[in-house]
This record gives C-alpha cells, sequence and structure tokens, in this order.
C-alpha cells in the first residue's frame, strides 16, 4: 500500500481509489431521509415549525461535519468514522466510552436496511399496491408483503456491500444523482409555480417549557435523517488524497445538506400545502410531481426508491467499516478485524444482515428500530463533539493536518450540549412525537450494554498478548 501525498499512512487493507465527490455522492441519497420523515412533522408541529427545525438541524449537522474535518485528517488511517474518533479521545480518560460510542453508532447504521426495506415496502403499497394483500406461507412463519420487500433491500444492501468499493460507488452515485432531480424540482421550481403559497402554512409549537420541550423532541427525531451527514468521514482512509478530499467530502456534503433541508421543504408544503402533506406522509412527493408537471408520479416513486436503496448500501457500508475498526483499536472481538480480498469488512457485513433479517421477520415495525438507533446515535455524536474538545487539551501538540481555529473549541462544547439536550429530551418524550417509548430506549441500553461484553471478552482474548488494542495485537488479522 503506497503513501498518499500528504505522507499519511492509509490504515492497512484499505485501497485509496475514491475522491471527494464520491464522498459527497455518498450522502447525495439524504433527502430521501427528509421525505420519509417531512410530512410526519408538518402534520404534527405545523409547516412553519418543521420547516424551522429540519433548517436547523441541518445547520448543526453541518457544525458537526466542520469538526470531524479536523479530527478525520487526525486519524484518517482508521475507518468507521465519528465514533472512532470518540474513542481516540476518551479511551485514557474512560475507557469504556470508546466501546460505547462504536456500538451506539455501529448500531444505527447497522439496521438500515431493516429500516429502509419497510420504508420502501410502505411507498410502493401506497403508489402501486394499495390493496394488495400477499403473503407468503413457509411454514413456520408466514411473510406478508412489507416483509418480503424489506428482505430483498436487506438482501440487495449486503450484495452490494460485498463488492469493491469503486464499483459500488459509482452505483451510489447515479442513485444519488438521480434523487437530485426532486428536489432541484422542489426546491426551485415549486417557487415559481401559481399554485406555491404560505397560506395554510401554521406554527403549531406552544409556548414556555413545554414549546421548548416540543422543540427539543422533534429536534432529536430530525437528528436521525440530517446528522447521517457525517457518512463521508466513514471512508477517509479510502480517499486518494486524505487531507484534500476529507475536508472537501465533510464539508461540501454538510453545504448541500443544508441547502436542500432549508429550500425543499419550503418548496413542497407551499406546491401542495400544509394539510396535503400531512394527509400523505408516504405521497407527497407524487403528488407534487403531479401538480407541477401534470404526470410522472410512478417515475417519481421509482427515483425516491432509487434514494432510499442508497441509504440502505451506505448504511450497511458505514456500519461495517466502523466495527472493523472498533475490532482493530481492541474494542470489540477479534474476529470483526479481518477484510477479504476485496478490501471488504466481509464478517461485519454479514452480521448485519442476519440481524436485519431477524428485525423484519421477529420485529416487522421499524418505529423502535429508529427510536433504539437514534439513541445511541446522537450519543455518539455527543462523545465525538466533545471529544474534539478532549483531544485539544490532552494532545495539543498532535499533528493536525486540518486545523480549526481556536473559537471551535467553544462551537464543539455547545454542540455537545445540544446533543446532551436533545437526547434526554427526546428519549423521554415519546408522547409529543410519537416515535417509541420507553420501550425502545430500553432496547438502546441493552444494545450499549452489549459494547460493554464484547469489550470484555475483547480484553479476555487479549490476555497475555503485549498491548491490548495496539499494533502488536493486531498483528495476523488480514486474509
Amino acid at each position: 500500500m503506497n503513501e498518499n501525498k500528504n505522507g499519511l499512512e492509509p490504515a492497512p487493507g484499505f485501497e485509496k481509489t475514491i475522491r471527494w465527490w464520491d464522498g459527497v455522492a455518498i450522502t447525495l441519497s439524504l433527502p430521501a431521509a427528509l421525505f420519509v420523515g417531512l410530512g410526519y412533522s408538518m402534520g404534527a408541529i405545523g409547516a412553519w415549525a418543521a420547516i424551522a427545525l429540519w433548517a436547523v438541524i441541518a445547520a448543526v449537522a453541518a457544525l458537526h461535519n466542520w469538526v470531524y474535518s479536523e479530527m478525520g485528517a487526525m486519524f484518517s488511517h482508521k475507518s468507521g468514522g465519528i465514533a472512532l474518533y470518540a474513542n481516540e479521545a476518551w479511551s485514557k480518560r474512560f475507557p469504556a466510552l470508546g466501546p460505547l460510542a462504536t456500538y451506539a453508532y455501529w448500531f444505527a447504521w447497522a439496521t438500515a436496511p431493516a429500516i429502509w426495506g419497510l420504508a420502501v415496502s410502505q411507498i410502493l403499497t401506497e403508489q402501486f399496491w394499495p390493496n394488495a394483500a400477499y403473503t407468503l406461507d413457509l411454514g413456520v412463519i408466514t411473510l406478508d408483503l412489507p416483509q418480503l420487500i424489506a428482505l430483498g433491500v436487506a438482501l440487495l444492501s449486503w450484495a452490494l456491500s460485498m463488492i469493491e468499493l469503486r464499483f459500488t460507488m459509482i452505483l451510489i452515485t447515479l442513485a444519488g444523482v438521480l434523487l437530485m432531480v426532486p428536489v432541484v424540482i422542489f426546491g426551485s421550481g415549486s417557487f415559481v409555480s401559481h399554485l406555491w403559497s404560505t397560506s395554510s402554512f401554521t406554527w403549531r409549537i406552544g409556548e414556555g417549557v413545554e414549546g421548548l420541550r416540543t422543540v427539543l423532541a422533534w429536534l432529536f427525531v430530525m437528528a436521525w435523517s440530517a446528522y447521517a451527514v457525517e457518512a463521508a468521514a466513514s471512508f477517509i482512509p479510502e480517499y486518494r488524497d486524505t487531507v484534500r478530499d476529507t475536508r472537501k467530502a465533510l464539508r461540501v456534503s454538510a453545504l448541500i445538506l443544508l441547502l436542500v433541508f432549508t429550500l425543499t421543504p419550503l418548496g413542497l408544503a407551499g406546491l401542495l400545502g400544509e394539510q396535503g402533506l400531512a394527509e400523505h406522509p408516504n405521497g407527497f412527493l407524487q403528488a407534487g410531481i403531479v401538480a407541477l408537471l401534470g404526470g410522472g408520479a410512478a417515475v417519481i416513486t421509482i427515483v425516491l426508491i432509487a434514494g432510499i436503496l442508497v441509504l440502505s448500501v451506505m448504511g450497511t457500508a458505514d456500519a461495517a467499516r466502523a466495527l472493523y475498526q472498533s475490532s482493530r483499536d481492541g474494542l470489540t472481538v477479534r474476529q470483526f478485524g479481518v477484510l477479504n480480498r476485496s478490501g471488504v469488512p466481509a464478517r461485519a457485513v454479514t452480521v448485519q444482515l442476519a440481524i436485519n433479517v431477524a428485525l423484519v421477520l421477529f420485529v416487522g415495525n421499524a418505529l423502535a428500530v429508529i427510536v433504539a438507533g437514534n439513541v445511541g446515535y446522537v450519543l455518539a455524536h455527543l462523545l465525538a463533539v466533545a471529544g474534539f474538545v478532549v483531544l485539544r487539551k490532552d494532545r495539543p501538540e498532535a499533528a493536525r493536518p486540518i486545523r480549526l481555529p481556536r473559537r471551535w473549541v467553544a462551537i464543539a462544547g455547545g454542540l455537545a450540549v445540544f446533543d446532551g439536550a436533545i437526547l434526554v429530551v427526546g428519549a423521554t418524550s415519546s408522547s409529543i412525537t410519537g416515535y417509541g417509548g420507553y420501550k425502545e430506549v430500553g432496547i438502546a441500553i441493552a444494545v450499549l450494554g452489549v459494547s460493554q461484553v464484547m469489550y470484555r471478552l475483547r480484553r479476555w482474548q487479549d490476555r497475555g498478548l503485549p498491548a491490548v488494542g495496539g499494533v502488536e495485537v493486531q498483528k495476523g488479522m488480514h486474509s
């Protein structure tokens, strides 16, 4: 493996084959996550409130990405993204926080195929098969149409994630660019339509403490969509020009997200009216394209599904790299720290397939998985941005190929406080948003508990070796 032009050593086993625009392409599918939740938020708190909060959470996500650009360049040899940065920051002070952050982050992304597969089934049945009642009786278990579709999405995500990243990236780029078509249409064309109006917009948040609680609860739900823009960081070891590509991938992705999450909700709500989005949370895109162009609902459905499939593949690949790197860093069992001949963490990808199949077969409802995953996901972000502050204090002389101005220490601290606030309020305010409850929080706590068990197992595996989680422990971990 050759060093890149910045002299930074790449992670062993990963080929440096992608550029910054590939990192941006990975995140071009994020509007699909916006579209899935937009109608529900407008129905609950009103168009003006939803538009404002989607813009706020996008801005906060952009600030997170700026912080991660410095941390990503510091640890450019590590795949798996922000959770591994958190581990680097907290490993000396509180070693248990490393596996906590990595498993929280991993679970949120690893369950993407089940979540998005069920979302695809909802969109398809509403658009093409509204009265479908097909079931497949396997004797032991009976599968309905949504479950079959979700299983297909999980299998497709597994298959594409097992291919060399360069080829998968071509497919991701094509689907991401395709999804930008409706984004551009609704983010610009809606405003020149004679149908566009804000007369139906309302603001239904309330005042005082209850109003603030409502705001924080919905920001927690929205963070599940917007914070995912950090996914470009998970592939930093595979960028050809580590520093330049890292900076551009993270920052350009964040700016695109901010633009899309601000203009698209405003355009769609003005075109269809607040009630139009609220009444058809899974079909408003189709209604919008018919209103603007007089047809094409089926085409938009296919485009939206393509974007969702990309999110599923991205989640699978992202989570697998996080699990791989956590094994390399001594945070979970050694068996996950292996790459196949194509440079893919195949064991991690396959374990995730099994988890998603189990979720589809025995849960069948994405809601619990989303909320449980989001608790860990926001926690991982909190530990990562707080870790930025810790690293500045503990390693002031460490090499920082991308170094942010000093004021970013205070900004990172503010982001950690923000993440903590939405995490606590959001996880305990399901009555406001209708997303999950204490059962789902219990699932999240159980997953975080597993992180500590796996960490202890790794310590047992490494007993007697020269350095737990160090270079000596990692020898022989590549096939």
